[in-house]
Parts: C-alpha cells; structure tokens; sequence
C-alpha cells in the first residue's frame, strides 16, 4: 500500500508537533508493508527530493504565505501527478490551501484527515475559510481525532461524529537518540540536574509568559528548549521579571533535548489556549519517566497527563496554580518522582508508535476495502 501525506511543514525545514506525528506515523506503518511519501512546502531554493529513514519527501517550493497559511503553485502540480500513483491520501488539519488542493486536484482517492486542532486565532478569516472546511470535512471519507478529550470538546468535530474515530498520537522511543555521557555531564555542569523544562515552539498559544510569571520571586532554576516567532518578546518578559535563574537555549538537537529531559526535575508545559491539541513534548517528558505539570483547556494534554497520576493539572493562564504545583514537586521529589513512574507506565500503555501505527493501518485497509481494495493487515 502506498500512501500519500499532505502538510504545510516537514523534516528537516521545521521540527514541529505535526511534523512529529507524521513521521511516526510513517515510521510505525512501514512495519506492516506502507510506503510511505508526503508532500510539503519548503522555502529552500531547491525542490529535491528527500529520503529521510524509509520514506520519500517531496518539497514544493513556497510561492506566498497569509496568516500562517503557505500557498504553492508547484505542490498543487506535485499534488495531481503524486496522488495517482498512491492508494490513499492522508491529510493533516488544519491548512485551508490542502482544501483547496482536494478539490481542485479531481484525485479520487480514499481519503483520511488527521484533525490536529481546531482554528482559534484567525477569527476574522474563519468566517471566510468556513464553507470551505465544511466542504473539504465532509467530502474527505475520515477524520481522525488525536484524543478523546479533543474530540469531546470541539465544536467542529461535534458535526462529523459519525465519521470521527480517535488514534491518540504515538511516539517510538527507538527513534531518539541514546545520551552520550559526555553530553549529559556537559548539560549537567551547564544547567545543573534539577530544573524545570520547558520543550518546544515558543508560540503564542505556549502560555510561556505564565509559567515566566509563575517563577518571579522563586529561585527555580527554569530551562527553556526552543525557539518561536514570540522568543524575542519572551526574553524581553523575562528582562522585565528580573529573572536570574532562566536559561533560553533556543532549537538544539534531538540528543541535546533527551540529555535535558533526563536530568530535569519535571517537565512544565502552561498551554493556554485550545490550538494547543495534544502536547507532544509533555508525551516525550512521560516516555523518559519524568512527572508534568499542565493547563485544564480540554485537549489532548489532560488525556495525556492525569491529575495527580502522571503529574498536575492546573487551570489555565493563572501564574499562581502554577507555582503552588513547581512548589509541590520541588519539596516532595519523591512524589514526584513517582508520578514520572506513573507516566511512563502509561506511555508504555497507550501511547507509543506501535499502538499508533497499528490503528492507522487498521483504518487505511477498511478504507480500500470500501474502494474496493485488497491491502490485508500481516498477522
């Protein structure tokens, strides 16, 4: 079976969440006979293909971008030409340009959208994007939704029960890097081997001036892995709080980031806002056994971390609920400590790549089956 991945963004032009999920996705399949291609856009100069570990990435170059939203000329022709020689296209939400490519393309293929978040910052454009989401959702033969939490809360996805499952997101631990000890003692000698941890893109929706807010008057030693379009604006934030026991090392490698994970105290994650879907840093922090501390805003996050199981979760944008949590796990270590058990339990449970990889294969086979296909699931 080969199969068709469509996103705004890839490896290695940007390291994303959504990025992460596909190449899971692309990683766990190809165990059961998936071929794996995904077209993105890129603003390198170059279209050249890519290999990266077993599946091909076509780059189509970027011609404009409005409010976030890539548009190329290119990839709709890569598009038509690529989408004939796969069985099944796989869509990732949102990117109101892919709509426009589904229907302006006049491929015939299953179909399947993985919905990673609903679209909560561009109000105003929304209301013109509508018809066609609507359109795009109800022409596409699945939807995917990553938690059941996220499936429960959003108003979209309320429309399209009948077609909506949920696949939570799935990491393989085998595909992180293993610690070099000199690395780890570099860290260590750096940043110490207590601290609190951020991971990922420093974006509005990050919630970072929270957590910013939650140190102020506190000697936590707090480590932000990193960077994003509000980095410069957080910094300044930090400048303002007279913070003095921060460290912003912006974007490092993944072996940089598994050597922090494992000598931090607990991963902080204050997302505040409903784009933030599923957390996929707060899944790495459990994969490594470390305890959490997140928002309530009714997404993945608090499917991923349980209060007062795998960490804490505390009502979102309140600096104050914040602290009282970093507090907690700073004079109970032990407890914490077993809450970084409990996580990692549970990630071992439900959330890994094979668990992931096997209900998508699972949904591409009903799928041909429906079409006629004939792609069996190896026993």
């Amino acid at each position: 079976m080969r199969v068709l991945h469509f996103y705004r963004t890839y490896f290695p032009d940007t390291m994303g969440g959504v990025e992460q999920v596909i190449y899971q996705i692309a990683r766990g399949t190809s165990a059961y006979g998936v071929e794996t291609e995904i077209l993105t856009l890129s603003k390198t100069k170059s279209e050249e293909n890519l290999f990266i570990d077993n599946h091909l990435v076509h780059r189509a170059r970027l011609d404009f971008q409005i409010a976030s939203t890539g548009f190329s000329l290119s990839a709709l022709l890569r598009f038509i030409q690529l989408a004939k020689q796969v069985d099944l296209i796989h869509y990732h939400f949102p990117w109101p340009f892919m709509d426009m490519v589904h229907f302006s393309s006049l491929v015939k293929k299953p179909s399947v959208v993985t919905y990673h978040s609903d679209i909560i910052r561009q109000k105003f454009l929304f209301n013109f994007y509508r018809p066609l989401m609507h359109c795009f959702l109800n022409h596409v033969d699945r939807i995917v939704a990553t938690s059941p939490n996220y499936f429960a809360t959003s108003q979209v996805l309320d429309q399209y029960r009948a077609k909506t499952e949920v696949i939570p997101i799935g990491l393989d631990k085998a595909s992180y890097p293993k610690i070099r000890p000199e690395l780890l003692q570099y860290w260590r000698t750096r940043v110490g081997n207590r601290f609190f941890l951020f991971v990922g893109m420093i974006r509005y929706y990050k919630g970072l001036h929270i957590l910013l807010d939650a140190v102020k008057g506190t000697d936590f030693p707090l480590v932000i892995l990193g960077s994003g379009p509000v980095e410069k604006e957080l910094r300044r934030h930090a400048q303002r709080l007279d913070l003095k026991n921060i460290h912003f090392l912006g974007a490092l490698s993944d072996e940089d980031k598994v050597a922090l994970i494992d000598l931090s105290l607990a991963i902080v994650f204050p997302s505040h806002l409903r784009s933030e879907a599923f957390g996929i840093s707060l899944l790495e922090g459990a994969m490594f056994g470390k305890p959490m501390i997140s928002s309530e805003i009714g997404t993945g996050t608090s499917y991923v971390n349980i209060h007062n199981e795998t960490g804490l979760v505390v009502p979102p944008s309140n600096p104050g609920s914040f602290r009282e949590a970093m507090i907690f796990f700073w004079n109970h270590p032990k407890a914490a400590a077993e809450m970084g058990k409990n996580a990692e339990a549970r990630y071992w449970r439900q959330f890994t790549s094979a668990h992931m990889a096997v209900r998508y294969v699972d949904l591409y086979q009903r799928l041909l089956e429906k079409s006629a296909g004939s792609f069996k699931v190896p026993q």
